[in-house]
């Protein structure tokens, strides 16, 4: 399929709930054992329907209204010598955060998996999880999916480098409660990605579960019980808001609703960054008002954010001067190679674009040409250029656009509703 996008866009619009946040919302629900909690606010995305799945074969109950937007969880029951059973078939879809959080979690509990995956994900790195498990009792049955995990994760000292990904610490810090005796995680350098943990920690302090952090460790004391709020809200996705405000920083007159401004979502910081390039934000009646048109360069850190850089790539692509994004090396390993996929990306349509190991070198431009690109199957580089299409001459085409449906599924919808263009132009 191709889609073809071109501008351009104004209005208001509401991103989905944040696909970081409900991945946890869910997991720490089904862990209240035998309780119901209700989780308002909810969008359905590719992503968090894989988790639910993987939940609900491990024994929980997720039912998802559309109608209310919620999601009705019931949590597992106490699963007695749960080693005997069959492996729980864990279908993780493309989702890294459903595969890293959930296998420490069901070996946790003492639930055989058997996870697999699609796309890239049978791809990504999981050695830096599984040989630390493997010390705690884990056994697997390969080093990449398809693989089952047995055996039952116990208490000790898990350590990492910082430079890991933080989804392998987030599975360990919901998982390591529940075993008897207490943990460490330990960090030999500051973590990245950090909000995301802090993230984490959030949702947990929310079902009762107690985390205690010093410098690069987190001391976890076993045999701890998740106890369900009953009842909390879903908060926008700064991730895919981004998308949004890139657009009004780049000159179009977008609101953006639903976001919370104090959020640990780390992807808030879109706003800081471009206000660097020339931005400004303000803030009415809960909702976010970009203003902008004329950016100029900056250096980008991606090493904090690194969802982010999709979209900054396409702002700098148009902003006066050049822009760095350095510590860009973990894109690599996503749904795309992003560092790649940018580069090439942004050239079909007219920027010019320097790719290093670990860096984007981008030479912005007063105006974009447009051109056929492919999405390389990745949902933030097929949304990223669709909001690059705003700044070209010509349309922009799209090649495998719905890949969106991954986090964002009603995304060219909400694109059209703003007087934006996106149609179908090729199917097969």
């Amino acid at each position: 399929m191709k889609m073809t996008v071109f501008g351009p866009i104004g209005g208001e619009v509401t991103p989905p709930a944040s696909k970081s946040e409900l991945h946890r919302l869910l997991i720490a629900a089904a862990l209240c054992f035998g309780e119901t909690t209700v989780i308002e606010g909810c969008t359905m995305s590719e992503d968090i329907a894989a988790t639910a799945q993987v939940l609900q074969a491990a024994g929980a109950q997720v039912s998802f209204s559309q109608d209310e937007g919620t999601v009705t969880v019931a949590g597992l029951l106490p699963q007695g010598n749960a080693s005997f059973r069959a492996p729980v078939e864990a279908c993780c879809g493309e989702s890294g955060s459903t595969l890293r959080f959930l296998v420490p979690i069901l070996c946790a509990l003492g639930l055989p998996g058997a996870f697999s995956g699609h796309g890239r994900l049978p791809q990504r790195p999981m050695t830096p999880l599984t040989s630390q498990m493997q010390r705690h009792g884990a056994l697997f049955t390969g080093e990449s999916l398809p693989f089952t995990v047995t055996g039952r994760l116990e208490s000790g000292v898990y350590t990492f480098p910082g430079d890991v990904s933080s989804q392998y610490i987030t599975g360990l810090l919901f998982a390591l409660p529940l075993v008897e005796g207490s943990s460490e995680i330990c960090l030999t350098s500051p973590l990245q990605s950090r909000g995301y943990v802090d993230l984490t920690l959030d949702v947990l302090r929310r079902f009762g579960v107690v985390v205690e952090e010093q410098e690069n460790r987190f001391l976890i004391a076993g045999g701890q019980k998740y106890t369900s709020p009953k009842r909390l809200l879903a908060q926008g996705d700064w991730s895919n808001g981004a998308f949004w405000l890139t657009a009004g920083a780049m000159g179009f007159p977008v609101a953006v609703a639903g976001l919370k401004k104090e959020s640990l979502q780390g992807d808030r910081e879109i706003c800081a960054i471009l206000r660097r390039m020339g931005a400004q934000f303000t803030w009415k009646n809960g909702r976010i008002h970009p203003e902008g048109g004329s950016l100029t360069a900056t250096e980008i850190d991606a090493g904090q954010i690194p969802d982010l850089i999709p979209i900054l790539a396409v702002a700098a692509a148009t902003a006066k001067g050049t822009t760095r994004i350095v510590n860009a090396g973990r894109l690599r390993i996503k749904e795309s190679d992003r560092l790649a996929a940018m580069a090439e990306c942004l050239t079909r349509i007219g920027a010019q674009v320097e790719e290093g190991a670990d860096s984007l070198t981008i030479y912005g431009v007063p105006l974009l040409k447009g051109g056929e690109v492919s999405s390389y199957n990745d949902h933030r580089i097929a949304m990223a250029m669709a909001i690059a299409a705003l700044k070209c001459q010509e349309p922009v085409i799209i090649h495998q656009p719905m890949c969106v449906a991954k986090s964002y599924p009603n995304f060219y919808e909400e694109y059209k509703r703003m007087g934006g263009n996106a149609n179908v132009v090729h199917m097969g």
